[in-house]
């Protein structure tokens, strides 16, 4: 199996794809999807799935940061299945189960995705690196809530960190022994301890806003 995507599509999505994301925050920006599609292409050759298919949900999957961001998901499976462009590497089926994949990868979704590629992506978006995880949060309370104190961003962000990663949180892996799961319960241990996550918060808060 070629460890890659076809050659005239990654120039394709290069090009005319992943320059969008530079609109987006810095949690969901150039270096993100590029970070997504790296892991989603490692998981897609371990279970041997259609490099091509993985690799444009991949790249797609948060172009619907350009609207509402609570359905992001829903608008970015339109915005790849109605791009006409991708009919020259994909079918209509194709198509359809690449626009699921892209709606499915949501963290908070209440239901497992609904094909392997869904997984696939979702796993890959988890991105569970612990620095990676808080210095996001941080963020995206920066980006979003510009006028909150940082006493304020504090309590989002350790509120976002209860809701979604603690051992309570809605945060679902969908491959078993990966590199996401060892480092969810790093995560974890961490949140768990108040004291130690407030330094960390405080630390990356310190160094976003200079």
């Amino acid at each position: 199996m070629n460890r890659m995507a076809s050659l005239d599509l990654v120039e394709f999505v290069e090009s005319k794809i992943l320059p969008r994301y530079a609109a987006f925050d810095k949690a969901h920006n150039t270096e993100h999807v590029v970070r997504v599609i790296r892991k989603a292409m490692d998981l897609a050759l371990k279970v041997g799935a259609d490099l091509n298919m993985v690799y444009v949900i991949a790249a797609y999957h948060d172009l619907g940061m350009a609207g509402q961001r609570a359905i992001h998901h829903i608008e970015g499976g339109k915005i790849l299945y109605n791009d006409a462009r991708l009919k020259k590497w994909f079918s209509i089926e194709q198509l359809k189960i690449m626009k699921e994949a892209v709606e499915d990868h949501r963290a908070s979704a209440s239901r497992a995705p609904r094909s392997i590629y869904g997984k696939i992506v979702a796993e890959a978006d988890r991105d569970i690196e612990p620095d990676s995880v808080f210095r996001r949060a941080v963020q995206f309370g920066l980006a979003n809530y510009p006028q909150y104190s940082a006493e304020q961003q504090w309590e989002r962000f350790y509120e976002h960190m209860q809701n979604k990663y603690s051992v309570n949180g809605y945060i679902k892996l969908w491959v078993r022994g990966s590199e996401n799961e060892r480092n969810l319960n790093i995560v974890r241990d961490i949140i768990a301890n108040p004291i130690k996550l407030k330094e960390i918060f405080l630390g990356i808060y310190n160094q976003e806003v200079l």
